[in-house]
């Protein structure tokens, strides 16, 4: 059974299942195709006649990355440079006035897309009675490759046109979701890794300020984005993997997408250039996002936005399985890793500060523990407390959680690794594939309430208590309190605190970023 909705550009058709109404294939913006390639999104043009939104759009292009322990994240479906598409749930067409979540999806700037099984919105918007909404950005190297300097202006791209492409479909909320049943002066953006992260550079870009009023990032903060000098040996060191003269624009522009995405590769075609660790990321580019975005937010940029920032608990290990070299690290091997981004005194104290904490737990610390447990933080943890704490000096709707529930998948192996809470935030734990890896049985069900129940009531008030978990108390830096979701979920005052102060001294350069 169909349902039908006028918007500014014309009259969509959707489904009805299952008590909501859900249109997929939304264009927000104009294709990116063409002469738009690496260009800033435009608007989307109207059409005559009802277009049918009854299917998913194209997944931008991307590579295909897969892990076994995460199947039900698998990326399918065609994809095109026309990508520009989102995908809306809700409950009624009645004009009632809903809270909105809009999600970014993860994936390091070059995976995944809004249309993933992952992320399906039914269980949220039926539970929570919002309007949820997933979104398709530019990736790679067609979303976040800076051309401007590399080819003296001939092809302008700024190196953030992905994230750009977010600010579009938040704008396309803004004048579009009443006639879906939502608030626009009620949204929430949340996403988790690079969109985390994305949530984190938005609450930084001038273009995005008022277009949401509250921001969950999940595994990702405001640390990630490469200054313009990283951004340009990125573009050069593709196009010249790549065979093409930076000043050839010509040949440039008619590199295919399936050309662009081995730009960072080895000549294997498949293993990462390990200089180009996350080549694709937002750039701080002056003007779309004029400083680092967590000095931008520490500057007040967004002073009237309630966050919601967290982490998991053991983040690395998911990449540690990519890391086979992990198991043979020694004391002086581990002192050389973390030498990379810190003086080899500083990354001895860190590792020393690490190591006295998990010994007191009674937790392992051989080297590829403390490595692990080291990288969680820098890249995830400590960027989501040091954005609570300098938002809390301008909003006090901050709020903290640590995700703690371990992975049964591989043995035990993950743990409380990378992207597992998602099942558990949207309610698609139980997927064929979801199983094995975010677990079963009453404690899971239990925390996946929790978690929703959270969400949900953040999106709707800003304040994130609720019947589920119990009052949440806001962050402050004297106590730290944060809610820790597992399988005894309890508000903690300043939890694994030895381990965040031994980073005290570190400056926020060395976070977010691989």
């Amino acid at each position: 059974m169909g349902a039908t909705v006028s918007i500014h550009q014309g009259k969509l058709e959707g489904d009805e299942q299952g008590g909501l109404f859900v249109f997929r294939g939304i264009p927000f913006a104009a294709p990116p195709v063409g002469a738009r390639r690496w260009l800033a999104p435009e608007k989307p043009a109207s059409w005559t006649g009802v277009r049918d939104a009854r299917r998913f759009g194209a997944v931008a292009h991307q590579n295909q990355v897969m892990l076994s322990a995460l199947s039900a994240m698998v990326v399918d479906g065609e994809q095109s440079e026309d990508c520009l598409t989102l995908n809306v749930w809700t409950p009624a067409l009645d004009g009632k006035p809903r809270p909105v979540m809009v999600w970014i999806h993860g994936g390091a700037f070059t995976i995944g897309s809004g249309s993933q099984a992952l992320y399906d919105g039914s269980l949220l918007a039926r539970r929570g009675d919002v309007v949820l909404v997933t979104v398709n950005y530019r990736l790679g190297p067609l979303g976040f490759l800076r051309l401007a300097d590399v080819t003296g202006g001939k092809i302008p791209s700024t190196g953030s046109e992905g994230m750009l492409d977010q600010v579009a479909a938040l704008e396309w909320v803004r004048d579009n979701i009443a006639e879906f049943g939502g608030d626009p002066g009620n949204v929430t953006i949340f996403g988790e890794s690079a969109g985390g992260m994305s949530v984190g550079t938005l609450l930084a870009m001038p273009a995005a300020r008022g277009l949401f009023h509250k921001a969950i990032p999940q595994s990702g903060a405001s640390h990630t984005g490469a200054p313009v000098a990283r951004a340009n040996r990125t573009a050069e060191r593709v196009l010249s993997k790549l065979g093409v003269n930076p000043g050839d624009a010509a040949a440039i522009r008619a590199l295919t997408p399936a050309q662009l995405l081995t730009g960072t590769l080895l000549p294997d075609g498949k293993t990462p250039d390990p200089e180009l660790g996350m080549a694709y990321q937002p750039c701080i580019d002056g003007t779309h996002v004029p400083r680092a975005a967590i000095e931008m937010v520490a500057d007040g940029s967004a002073s009237s936005v309630a966050v919601m920032v967290g982490s998991t608990l053991e983040e690395w290990k998911l990449f540690s399985l990519m890391d086979p070299s992990l198991h043979k690290l020694d004391r002086a091997g581990l002192g050389a890793r973390i030498s990379r981004r810190l003086t080899a005194p500083a990354a001895d104290a860190l590792i020393d500060s690490y190591d006295k904490a998990r010994a007191q737990r009674g937790e392992p610390a051989t080297p590829a523990d403390l490595f692990t447990a080291i990288e969680t933080d820098r890249i995830f943890r400590i960027p989501g407390v040091r954005l609570a704490q300098v938002q809390r000096r301008h909003d006090a709707r901050v709020y903290s959680y640590l995700f703690t529930w371990p992975s049964p998948a591989m043995g035990g192996v993950l743990g409380s690794c990378h992207a597992l809470e998602l099942g558990f935030v949207f309610g698609t734990n139980h997927l064929p594939g979801m199983t094995a890896f975010a677990g079963t049985g009453p404690g899971a069900e239990t925390l996946a309430t929790q978690m929703q129940d959270a969400w949900l009531a953040f999106a709707r008030s800003g304040d994130p208590s609720n019947e589920s978990t119990g009052d949440w108390a806001a962050y402050t830096e004297s106590r730290r309190p944060t809610m820790v979701f597992g399988a005894n979920t309890k508000l903690e005052d300043a939890p694994r605190d030895e381990e965040r102060r031994a980073w005290d001294a570190v400056p926020d350069r060395i976070f977010g970023s691989l």
